[in-house]
Formats: structure tokens, sequence, C-alpha cells
């Protein structure tokens, strides 16, 4: 089986050496030649172009562009792709995506590996990112069933935890774990750097060890991402904000109270919650 990749970044980079290490033949397809030729100088992949012609020659494609460049790619795709051709994506948000890519490519399937790192790119590209990560198929009512017993059995052979929600339930539950986070984190980043008294400021910096940077990792990724996320997730995303709000205002009172037993017990809840999360 061939399988082609469209998005030679990190998580395209990532599934490639994952599914030639499978025995799978790889095709990618990128933006930029000196990609492409850094792409098979190093064996991510067996064949590497910029024209999407090429992947007319696969089985199932993964499109690992930019969220906003999904739809668009797939509607490309679909001059080139034999029928039978499964296509894929690995977004973050999935209503609309998988609404307008399935519009466009009837055999297609909703999909979103949830594994990453700090650093971006094809240089950051390792081998078993997705190894016991959870990996969300997002199927609607008219995907076609093999299309997604294919993308499933992929995903299990990525030894990925392999997930199935509507979309509109992976939308609203990453809201809360990951793109509230990102939103969290960047406002922990702001109110640290604009403290008023530099001598303060300075002192923060140096004494930021590793719960800060535990803290404000994902708030200090890829702003590009983060914006996509909020302006594809805005719904869902508005509504975990208003209550992230909520939370704050109570811990607040409870605070300007010197309520402290009951300060105690937020906190308490909130390590007995968290191993459910982990």
């Amino acid at each position: 089986m061939t399988i082609g990749i469209v998005g030679l970044g990190l998580i395209g980079g990532c599934l490639a050496l994952d599914l030639q290490q499978l025995g799978y033949r790889v095709y990618g397809v990128t933006r930029r030649e000196a990609t492409a030729q850094t792409a098979l100088e190093q064996g991510f992949v067996t064949r590497a172009s910029c024209d999407l012609a090429l992947m007319g020659q696969t089985d199932v494609v993964f499109v690992c562009t930019p969220m906003a460049a999904i739809v668009p790619t797939v509607g490309q795709l679909a001059q080139h792709l034999s029928t039978s051709t499964v296509v894929t994506d690995v977004g973050s948000v999935k209503a609309e995506i998988v609404a307008a890519a399935t519009a466009l490519w009837p055999n297609f399937v909703g999909g979103h590996p949830m594994a990453g790192k700090a650093e971006a790119g094809l240089a950051a590209a390792e081998p078993g990112l997705f190894d016991h990560r959870p990996y969300v198929v997002t199927p609607i009512k008219t995907t076609r069933l093999q299309a997604l017993a294919q993308i499933k059995q992929i995903a299990t052979q990525l030894n990925a935890r392999l997930y199935t929600a509507s979309p509109t339930e992976h939308d609203h539950a990453v809201a809360a774990i990951s793109h509230l986070p990102v939103m969290v984190s960047a406002s922990l980043l702001h109110t640290c750097f604009n403290e008023d008294n530099e001598l303060i400021k300075t002192l923060a910096q140096n004494l930021a060890s590793s719960g800060f940077c535990d803290t404000s990792r994902v708030g200090g990724g890829n702003p590009d991402l983060g914006t996509m996320m909020a302006q594809y997730n805005r719904t869902a995303l508005l509504k975990t904000l208003q209550r992230y709000r909520h939370q704050l205002d109570d811990i607040t009172q409870i605070i300007e109270k010197e309520d402290w037993d009951t300060l105690n017990q937020h906190l308490s809840r909130s390590q007995q919650e968290r191993p459910h999360y982990l």
C-alpha cells in the first residue's frame, strides 16, 4: 500500500517515519522544493514532490497542512485521486473541517492524532511520536465504513490509543484539554512579562524553574497554530473560557475572604481529579 502525506512538517514527518517502518511506501508533497529534497535525502519518504499530482498514485492520503489549508487541499486533491483513495487529516478541530472536506471528497475520514512537540518543522520529526498517544477518528453519518476501518487500522498500527467521537464531541473536549491550556498559558506569560517593576520582572525570569516551565510550555508554542485553534473552534473555546473565568472568580473570592479551609478543599479536589486526565 502507498500512503501519501501532504505537508511534511512535524506531524507529517513523524507519520512518514513511522509508516515507512511499518512497511508502507510513503510519498510526500510539500510547498518547498528544499523540504522535498531534504525529505528524500534523509529517508523520510520514498518519493517527494511539490506537485499534488503525485498523490494520484496513493491509496490513502494524510493531509498534514495547517488547519486553514486542509479543506482547500482536499479540493485540490480531488482533481488527482482515484475514487477509491481514502483521505484523512490531522487537524485539531473537526466539525467545520469534516463537513466541508466530506462534501468535496466522500471518502474522507476526520482524524486527530493528539501528539506534538514544542519544536516545529521536518527537522523536529522523530519516530514513535504517536506511541500510546490518543488518536481520535471523527466519523459522520455519511462516512464510508471501509474508509473509517482503514484509518482505524493505520492508527492502531502506529500503536496509538484509538478513540471514536463525533466532530462536535471532539471539539468540545479538546477545547477544554488542549485549546484552553494554550490561552491560559499564554495569559500567564503575558502576566509575567507585563510586570511594571523591571527588577521584579528580571528576578522572576531568573527564578523561573520546572513549575513555570510546565505551565508556560504550550503558551510559548506556535502562534499560528494557537490562532487557528481559536478561529476554528471559537464557540466551544469561548464556552470553556467562560467556565475558566468563573473558576478564577471563585478562587479570587476565596483568597480575598482568607477562607483557607475552602481553598484547601479546592486544591485537594484538583489533586484528586488530575490523574483522570493523565
